[in-house]
């Protein structure tokens, strides 16, 4: 496994994750199995076209036993023009219709057919904390409108009271500014992204009805971006309303959680609700090679927290 993760890296130029072979006991398992028949390595396709992800499946991936790809944000996203087209703006949610850069929701469902049929899972960068920042309004990449500054996202459906304001957000400028302040950092918008409010009912209904979608297109799990930035308690109530996936199971779940140890917000927090995103990794990694690759098997034994975690 390890020779195949390196090689990832050093000749395909790909980002690579290796699954921990067995979590720790005591852990809430039912997001941890990838669907992929026990095989160790996902590549991320970073703002790959959905045409070019099946491709890599067919002619690569599955061949080489790959066990998934994590896929660029699938959903609406706003359309900027300085810089022209950046790969943020797959993060400035408009709705959550599957049309985006990497192509129409006809493209996607043929990707998503075509790596399984290939023995590669699907695995999708999962935009629900925000929608497109303060600021930006028009037409997004499927052609809907929108107006961040008066939080209308008719697409979605979503209007003003499906969004953190002042009311909520302990910060004067309705912006995270204190990362030390958990209600701040959860409550308040990330560098001006309007804040999702995933304790709204209508707001779980939505976020849900997308996952499920996914799911039901033979989506086989999710990175849910920005975790940290929501509580807990409404991915919990967001993920027990998935459905399980049509062959079985619950879909695999990690969670973008960025911790380097000394952060008031723990990945601990997350790990009863899957894998976790482990960004001390390059850390330990770097360390361990220095003092000789032998090193590397050892990589796991950094502790409880670390060894839990998604190796990303």
């Amino acid at each position: 496994m390890l020779a195949l993760w390196l090689s990832t890296l050093v000749c395909l130029g790909l980002k690579a994750a290796a699954l921990p072979s067995s979590p720790p006991g005591g852990r809430h398992d039912d997001y941890l199995d990838p669907h992929c028949g026990g095989r160790q390595v996902i590549v991320q396709l970073f703002d790959w076209r959905w045409i070019d992800v099946a491709a890599e499946c067919e002619r690569c991936l599955g061949r080489n036993e790959f066990c998934g790809v994590q896929v660029s944000p699938p959903n609406e996203h706003a359309l900027v023009d300085s810089p022209p087209a950046p790969w943020w703006q797959r993060y400035q949610a408009v709705s959550y219709k599957l049309h985006s850069d990497s192509g129409t929701e006809a493209e996607f469902i043929s990707m998503v057919n075509n790596c399984k049929a290939a023995g590669v899972r699907i695995y999708v960068d999962a935009v629900f904390n925000n929608m497109a920042e303060v600021g930006r309004f028009g037409k997004g990449s499927a052609g809907s409108t929108y107006d961040s500054d008066f939080r209308e996202f008719p697409a979605v459906p979503y209007g003003l009271d499906d969004f953190h304001d002042a009311s909520s957000c302990p910060s004067k400028n309705t912006f995270v500014n204190d990362y030390n302040n958990p209600g701040e950092v959860r409550n308040c918008s990330y560098i001006g992204r309007t804040d999702v409010d995933q304790s709204k009912e209508h707001v779980r209904e939505k976020v849900s009805e997308y996952l499920n979608r996914l799911i039901q297109l033979g989506v086989a799990g999710f990175r849910i971006d920005l975790a940290k930035f929501m509580w807990p308690r409404d991915l919990q109530a967001i993920q027990e309303r998935l459905t399980d996936l049509p062959e079985g199971g619950r879909p695999f779940i990690y969670h973008h959680v960025e911790n380097y140890g000394d952060d008031v917000i723990k990945t601990s927090e997350y790990t009863d609700l899957g894998y976790v995103t482990e960004f001390r990794y390059g850390q330990f990694l770097a360390r361990a090679m220095t003092k000789g690759l032998d090193n590397l098997l050892g990589i796991q034994g950094q502790g409880q927290e670390f060894y839990s975690a998604c190796l990303l």
